[in-house]
């Protein structure tokens, strides 16, 4: 993830706090995230984020909250609530909810994983009923190599990306930066671009009242709204 990217859609008088997970043993992406994605290793990051007066918690990893598919991500909200979490969300679950919020159903994709991590996320989107009319891989040789990657790079990915049928381009993984990207590339592109971290921060604040701030990105116009069935 990207915390100081975060903070940046976060209005001031909002307090914005972060904690980690334990480091897991991996061999390869899917082993990383499957390790990840399992509910109980959110047990003591989320009682740490209640005992500091959390009114609502994300879990901030795209892939580890859609490896296990859709009843994976609903599992994974469900034990944060019942470790203590009063609200609780998902970036891949933050996702869907934004893109639904912009009314795009026919999504370019663009995302940093290996295979077969790709597939589950296109199946995620499938699932949730989106069709995705483009799919464009960043083809990095390890996982450490997406926080090497610049915006500019990431503004070519989207642009080589896009598609003329895409009603949205979604931009995969917290570790990637979007922020000063987003407004540029809606200009250009002349569609919604939905990134991960945007997608957090728009959900997340929405759910205790609150906008999240960014210049002239399109889903920040959009009321949060959490109307997917549980």
């Amino acid at each position: 993830m990207r915390p100081e990217e975060l903070r940046r859609w976060c209005p001031s008088g909002v307090e914005w706090s972060m904690t980690y997970t334990e480091d897991v043993p991996y061999r390869d992406n899917l082993e990383l995230v499957s390790r990840l994605g399992r509910a109980d290793v959110l047990a003591e990051p989320i009682r740490e984020l209640v005992q500091r007066g959390a009114e609502a918690v994300a879990y901030l990893c795209t892939a580890c909250s859609f490896v296990d598919g859709v009843a994976g991500e609903r599992a994974l909200c469900e034990a944060m609530r019942y470790y203590g979490a009063r609200q609780a969300l998902t970036t891949s679950g933050a996702a869907v909810d934004a893109l639904g919020a912009v009314e795009a159903r026919r999504l370019a994709v663009v995302h940093p994983y290996q295979d077969p991590v790709g597939g589950l996320l296109a199946a995620y989107l499938r699932d949730w009923g989106f069709y995705i009319v483009n799919f464009t891989a960043l083809a990095l040789d390890a996982v450490e190599d997406v926080y090497a990657l610049e915006e500019e790079q990431v503004v070519e990915a989207v642009v080589g990306g896009d598609h003329p049928e895409a009603e949205a381009v979604f931009i995969s993984c917290t570790a990637l930066p979007t922020y000063d990207a987003l407004p540029r590339l809606e200009r250009r592109l002349g569609k919604p671009v939905i990134s991960a971290n945007q997608a957090t921060a728009w959900a997340l604040l929405g759910t205790v009242g609150e906008r999240a701030h960014g210049p002239r990105q399109r889903l920040l116009e959009r009321v949060a709204r959490r109307d997917r069935a549980r």
